[in-house]
């Protein structure tokens, strides 16, 4: 038995064991029937959590007490702590002094009743906490089920469709979906269920298709699998309901993702307001130091916690909301093995499987990674844009050894005092050198690679259009890659004529579009190489299927056009906010803060209401951290609303932080 699984066992043998202790006051604490539990039932089994409901709150019992019992401790140490070195006056009611009668009992019981109270306060926490966490856990991950089920319905029901015209029957439809896991995710997880329930269970699919239309945790799949059944028992036509199906969820996708992009548009004018706050809160906090009230807490606390704060929440706030790309995008054999693709930079393919058995394959494994780095060595260009992370294992080092040499030539200053001397010089060489260092490298190749992807998928929904027509004459889906790869350019067309030639060579057409969906590994072309390659298991005239993945990638053009053409505008808002608060504060830094200085220190000197100073150095340093920060996180989230990702924010990482940079060197 191996670590990982000894290790799984004996964590699986303590969680029994922790619900058989607990199993009690379960049975004291719920009732079987109460719409507590039949909920939390429904929800496990949403979520795919292979455990009774039972034994589930048992063991959520269990960790809450635990938790609660821990905190309990801390919270009773903390009370008696609190007791003791700090709560050292006497006690007082109101603001008056307790009687002598009085003052003794209160000074006796003070101290086991703060320590009681806090030790309850802090168990109630913990326990809450525990269980609370443990009971909201299928919750969570049903919902994020149900999410990405609905995100993948549309393309799942084209890929039935396809398989219906390819000639497949309701049963064989069934467990080719459920087959589909590497492209199809919780949608084929769905199917895999209704399919598993008809081989071990002996129940017939109709029944199975009922049990899992009110198991599943998207009620557009239980609609789907409802409709789905009608058609099943009246005997009804399934490739026209598959078609029918096809074109109305591809016009839902739409609808949600107009409601998607009409959330965002709420959210870039919350951010506009959001993201003022911490400027109109640093000049308040200036005003106070002025008249006197200065605290400089309230300050490195607003730049250094506020500013972020705002900006991680915000990121937060929208990732619930846009739907990221679901899959790895790479399609995967019978033994579940990545056909063509490596795995990894490191991953050295065939030769790390028979490595270790006999000495020729060590010699092989050897033979294999020094041509790899040989190659990374003659291209370096090529394995960073297919790995863009991979250029920080050069870059760190490099900006790890300019600050060193900064420091020791004295342009970085090492104590406090030297960055309030001069904020912009201290800063560049701490934070804007190994920002250009790393980042600029980073944002060249990501956004080479964005674009060597995106050669593909922008001529896919015409090519499979190009593809359909000339299989519509006649031809064979080799024949139809060969045609249009001579008669298209781009280099989808080059692709297409590899195939060709591969597939001449004695490669199988099936194992070609697996090889050239996994040298890219977009989910989206992984979902249509998917259905093509299915469909032509069954007949080389597959007219109607590429016609229907051309449909679903035109549909995910029109959809991915409207959602760049909207949230433009929200990139625009963000930035501009952040243009407009970095104006505001190189005006604050040249008009009013040096003025205001002035005027402070003559009316502190002729006796005037003004006694209060300001630190012009700390100020100033405050100032160019606050727009610095500012500009990272506002370009973080630009880029997260433009693409879903924050790898897309790079570039705004470098150019708004040069903004604040050069406004601040200039004034």
């Amino acid at each position: 038995m191996s670590l990982r699984s000894a290790g799984g066992t004996r964590a699986g043998s303590s969680q029994t064991l922790l619900a058989d202790l607990f199993y009690p006051l379960y049975v004291r604490l719920f009732d079987e029937d109460s719409d507590f539990v039949g909920t939390l039932e429904n929800k496990l089994a949403e979520a795919r959590i292979p455990q009774t409901v039972e034994i589930y709150l048992s063991r959520a019992l269990g960790i809450g007490v635990l938790t609660g019992a821990v905190l309990w401790l801390l919270g009773t140490a903390v009370g008696w702590a609190v007791v003791t070195f700090l709560v050292t006056e006497p006690p007082t009611f109101l603001g008056l002094p307790l009687p002598d009668p009085y003052l003794g009992l209160v000074n006796a019981l003070k101290l086991p009743f703060i320590v009681v109270v806090s030790g309850l306060v802090f168990g109630s926490i913990g326990f809450a906490t525990g269980f609370g966490g443990m009971a909201g856990r299928p919750y969570l991950q049903a919902s994020a089920r149900k999410r990405e089920i609905n995100v993948l319905l549309s393309d799942s029901v084209s890929f039935m469709y396809a398989l219906s015209v390819g000639g497949l029957n309701q049963l064989e439809i069934l467990q080719a979906m459920a087959k589909a896991d590497d492209t199809y995710g919780e949608v084929a997880q769905e199917f895999q269920s209704i399919v598993l329930e008809t081989e071990y269970f002996d129940t017939d699919y109709r029944t199975a298709i009922r049990n899992q239309a009110a198991q599943t945790p998207s009620d557009e799949l239980s609609q789907f699998l409802t409709d789905m059944l009608s058609i099943i028992n009246s005997g009804g036509d399934m490739e026209k309901f598959l078609e029918d199906q096809k074109e109305k969820h591809m016009r839902t996708s739409k609808q949600e993702q107009e409601l998607v992009l009409e959330t965002l548009e709420l959210f870039g004018e919350m951010y506009m307001t959001l993201s003022l706050f911490p400027l109109l809160l640093i000049i308040i906090l200036v005003i106070m130091s002025m008249l006197g009230e200065a605290n400089d807490m309230l300050l490195y606390g607003t730049v250094y916690g506020l500013i972020p704060l705002i900006g991680v929440g915000f990121l937060v706030l929208v990732s619930t909301v846009v739907q990221d790309e679901v899959g790895d995008g790479y399609l995967r054999d019978e033994t579940g093995e990545v056909v063509g693709e490596s795995g990894g930079m490191f991953d050295l393919g065939l030769a790390d499987d028979y490595a270790g058995d006999y000495a020729i394959f060590d010699r092989v494994k050897s033979k294999e990674g020094a041509y790899r780095i040989a190659g990374v060595l003659k291209a370096p260009h090529l394995f960073f844009r297919e790995y863009p992370l991979a250029v920080l294992g050069l870059t760190l080092p490099i900006s790890l050894v300019l600050v060193g040499v900064s420091v020791m030539v004295g342009y970085a200053p090492t104590r406090i005092e030297g960055i309030f001397a001069d904020p912009v010089m201290g800063t560049f060489f701490w934070l804007y050198v190994p920002l250009y260092v790393n980042i600029v490298p980073l944002t060249v190749f990501h956004e080479w690679n964005i674009r060597s992807r995106n050669a593909i998928t922008n001529k896919l929904s015409d090519n499979l259009r190009k593809l359909s027509s000339a299989n519509d004459t006649g031809m064979t889906l080799l024949e139809s890659l060969n045609v249009v790869a001579e008669t298209s350019s781009g280099r989808l067309a080059g692709e297409f004529r590899t195939m060709y030639a591969k597939v001449n060579y004695g490669t199988s057409l099936k194992t070609a579009l697996r090889e050239f969906n996994n040298d890219y590994h977009i989910p989206r072309l992984a979902r249509t190489v998917k259905l093509i390659s299915k469909a032509q298991e069954a007949s080389s005239q597959i007219t109607q299927v590429l016609s229907t993945a051309a449909q679903a990638s035109e549909n995910q053009d029109d959809i991915e056009r409207d959602r760049k053409s909207r949230t433009r505008m929200q990139m625009v808002i963000i930035i501009m906010t952040y243009v407009t608060l970095l104006g505001v504060m190189a005006l604050l830094k040249v008009k009013f803060l040096e003025t205001m200085a002035g005027l402070t220190q003559q009316a502190a000197e002729g006796g005037g209401q003004f006694t209060g100073g300001l630190d012009i150095e700390m100020l100033t340093l405050l100032f160019f951290h606050a727009v610095t920060l500012q500009a990272i996180i506002s370009g973080l989230i630009a880029g997260y609303i433009r693409e879903v990702s924050l790898k897309a924010g790079l570039k705004f990482l470098v150019v708004l932080p040069t903004l604040a940079l050069i406004t601040f060197m200039l004034v």
